[in-house]
């Protein structure tokens, strides 16, 4: 990716332009869309949960967290290929024939797609037959699980080729695009949810509804938009079908392995403690307490994702050319920018989030305060190496991912085998925090820092110093706010809320001064 690439079709590829502005543009519009995305998986996983209490009971809603769970477990499927074509793709860059090159191995990487989709979805249809996931989940007694538990993991499947040409959007300078395309399926699936739990109330027909949008979005992206914003796919399709060998198929997946390891870890960290928490704790109510707590934690970790994202072709086209003086100048600015905004909405959940979640679930579901507090700060802690992960996944770090990201996946998986079943979900909580913070930052974060930065030690402690005020800070205004505003309800809420918003927007306003946000730019240690 250029820095002078711009977002209109048909000047994707341009050489000529506005260099830094460009850059900036494309991320305003990357994280613009990211926030309607995150916004859209508050209403998937916070305000939808008092539909379903009203129509379902707390065990009927566990069910749903967990089939949920599943779905987005699923998508480790993609094997790491989305990062490897994404990797290539960058690298043809600075190639002749970029379009062609790009063009070809775009057909042949869709075409081992449709072939793993196909073989995984035979086996997971066996699977689900002969080990019904109700019985091994403890399920047994829920209707439709079964059969709503298949249609969301091979829904979820079918909708993997949409990956490929989600990186050739990234690459392409076509971020935001993609993810706006991505907000409108995932609005009109939740729509579709909502008729189909009053009409049915079945958790098959919830189901259906969730990801029949998901297959309709891929449909879409991969056999009309894609070809027609990118015209050279076409071409490539008219050349003369030469089948890719099965060695280099496979040789495909090895090369993609590193970043398998690392979407099954992250993956694993945010689905799997929800499933195993279902297996290994009988009471059903915790069951749904820790996933409906989990949620804060999820919430978190995808804003610091979400707001790396955008940096991650820039990043890695500014690895891939060799540009190590601007290479070291944004990753600075972008790590203290994720671990700011992230520790930002931790200062505002710490006080703010007991009195929701009791909304939330109408006080039919106890809150566990030790629960939540471990998970936000843990999240906080962790939001620096989120730009770490990224930043690695674009600049083809197979090794070191395999190694740090396979070892945190082995810590959590020990960890929580050894915690869940003696102290439940809060053993679940310790074994994602603490697999976070000493691999994922402990080693993955450490050794991106030191291989991009000058001063790594430094920037670590300017990171921390800023966390530790930021998060301290508004927690005690909104403790304060708690003492002048007591009481609960929905009234009492909203003005803590904007009392809040009004404290912490008042304290932040000399930010919007551009003279005052470069002199704390000059600040990050780099």
């Amino acid at each position: 990716m250029t820095d002078t690439q711009t977002d209109a079709p048909g000047k994707a590829d341009s050489r000529t332009g506005g260099g830094g502005a460009g850059r900036v543009r494309r991320l305003m519009h990357g994280w613009s869309a990211n926030l309607v995305q995150m916004g859209l998986g508050l209403t998937q996983q916070l305000l939808l949960i008092p539909a379903f209490l009203h129509v379902w009971s707390g065990e009927l809603l566990a069910a749903w967290l967990a089939i949920f769970a599943a779905g987005g477990l699923v998508i480790v499927a993609d094997a790491g290929l989305q990062l490897r074509a994404i990797n290539r793709f960058l690298a043809f860059r600075s190639c002749v024939d970029c379009d062609g090159r790009t063009a070809r191995l775009y057909r042949d990487m869709l075409r081992i797609y449709f072939a793993l989709v196909a073989a995984l979805g035979v086996l997971l249809c066996g699977a689900i037959y002969l080990v019904p996931p109700s019985v091994v989940l403890g399920f047994h007694a829920t209707p439709t699980f079964d059969a709503a538990m298949l249609v969301m993991t091979l829904g979820t499947l079918l909708s993997l080729p949409a990956n490929l040409a989600a990186g050739l959007y990234r690459v392409r300078g076509q971020y935001g695009r993609i993810i706006w395309l991505q907000n409108a399926a995932l609005l009109l699936g939740q729509i579709a949810q909502l008729v189909a739990l009053f009409k049915f109330g079945s958790l098959l027909a919830v189901a259906i509804a969730c990801v029949s949008t998901q297959l309709l979005f891929t449909i879409f992206v991969v056999a009309f938009d894609a070809p027609r914003l990118f015209p050279f796919l076409r071409r490539a399709q008219e050349l003369p079908f030469v089948a890719p060998s099965w060695r280099w198929s496979i040789g495909q997946l090895g090369r993609a392995l590193p970043f398998a390891v690392a979407n099954v870890t992250e993956l694993a960290l945010v689905n799997a403690p929800v499933l195993l928490v279902s297996a290994l704790v009988t009471d059903r109510v915790a069951v749904a307490q820790w996933g409906l707590t989990r949620v804060i934690a999820s919430l978190v970790r995808g804003l610091s994702l979400q707001l790396a994202l955008p940096f991650g072709a820039e990043l890695g086209h500014d690895h891939a050319i060799g540009d190590k003086e601007r290479l070291r100048r944004h990753y600075a600015y972008g790590s203290a920018f994720v671990t700011g905004l992230a520790c930002l909405v931790v200062a505002g959940m710490l006080p703010l989030w007991p009195d929701f979640f009791t909304l939330w679930t109408h006080g039919s579901i106890p809150y566990d305060g030790p629960l939540a507090v471990m998970l936000l700060l843990g999240s906080a802690a962790a939001a620096p190496s989120q730009l770490a992960l990224v930043f690695a996944s674009h600049s083809n770090r197979g090794e070191l991912l395999i190694r740090t990201k396979g070892l945190q996946l082995v810590v959590f998986l020990a960890l929580s085998f050894v915690l869940i079943p003696r102290f439940g979900p809060l053993g679940a909580a310790f074994a994602v925090v603490a697999s976070d913070i000493l691999i994922q930052f402990g080693l993955l974060g450490l050794v991106i820092m030191q291989q991009t930065l000058r001063r790594p030690l430094r920037h670590i402690a300017f990171l921390l110093l800023m966390a530790v005020a930021v998060v301290a800070s508004g927690w005690l205004i909104g403790t304060a706010i708690e003492a002048v505003i007591p009481g609960g309800g929905l009234a009492s809420f909203i003005a803590k809320c904007a009392a809040w918003l009004v404290v912490v927007g008042a304290l932040a306003s000399p930010l919007l001064s551009k003279a005052l946000r470069e002199r704390l730019r000059t600040l990050v240690p780099a």
